[in-house]
């Protein structure tokens, strides 16, 4: 499944150089994430009521040119491979055709002790992509 989310710049995330601030680009993936969780009617805030999470373990992110304040972009999130407690998603963010990021996102499930675990029956993660 691959999910597209849209998103405008704010003024706010814009650096002294103009330019999105490049630590906005992680709570831009992140978001997405979010989104495509939801999307997928994956019920992610049972799972932390539960006692577990997911956390991001690797993050590599591209960056290759600039967006500006109201730019409006849109960022795609597909998982390249899932397995029971972890697994990548492949982001890219554009505007318009023009790619102005691509990450590669590791996850894994934790427990409330923060090790990677198992998520609890019901929440099984590799329904999600490939």
């Amino acid at each position: 499944m691959k999910h597209v989310m849209p998103l405008s710049v704010r003024t706010y995330e814009c650096d002294s150089s103009g330019h999105v601030n490049h630590a906005v680009y992680v709570n831009y993936l992140e978001h997405a994430r979010v989104e495509f969780l939801r999307a997928a009617n994956y019920d992610y805030l049972k799972l932390v009521e539960t006692g577990y999470s997911m956390v991001i373990a690797r993050l590599e992110i591209d960056y290759r040119l600039p967006a500006f304040a109201g730019d409006d972009l849109t960022i795609e999130s597909e998982p390249l491979e899932t397995r029971q407690a972890s697994g990548w998603f492949r982001q890219t963010i554009r505007r318009g055709e023009t790619v102005l990021a691509e990450a590669r996102v590791r996850w894994c499930v934790v427990d409330r002790d923060g090790r990677p675990s198992r998520p609890p029956d019901g929440f099984e993660l590799h329904g999600l992509g490939k």
